[in-house]
């Protein structure tokens, strides 16, 4: 159980799938992860097997600036989603960080207190 706004979640939770699985190659494994963390807080991590990120992308990830990258199919986004997560998390006291590493996929990360 985690303290946030129901659509704010559900929102931040859907962009983040959409993303693995946009980012992933084919038959590869999208997973999601739930655990409890010492000092009243949850974790929730969407991770992929994917593209991964380059580092200089990954430093503007959350940047109105940054441009959304084609998936591994050509999907094209319009860059908004992660700007609107980042804003959707930190509304609700949490946090949001992001670990990649390029051809071997990306882990969102999402930290809200524990209700």
């Amino acid at each position: 159980m985690a303290k946030a706004d129901k659509n704010h979640l559900r929102f931040v939770l859907r962009n983040l799938l959409n993303n693995a699985i946009k980012f992933s190659y084919p038959r590869s494994e999208v997973l999601i992860e739930a655990v409890t963390l010492p000092n009243n807080r949850v974790e929730i991590a969407v991770k992929d097997k994917g593209a991964g990120i380059e580092d200089k992308v990954k430093e503007q990830l959350f940047s109105p600036s940054i441009r959304s990258a084609k998936g591994t199919a050509g999907e094209q986004g319009t860059g908004l989603g992660l700007l609107l997560c980042k804003d959707f998390i930190e509304k609700n006291g949490g946090e949001i960080s992001v670990d990649s590493e390029l051809g071997n996929g990306t882990t969102f990360k999402i930290i809200l207190c524990h209700q």
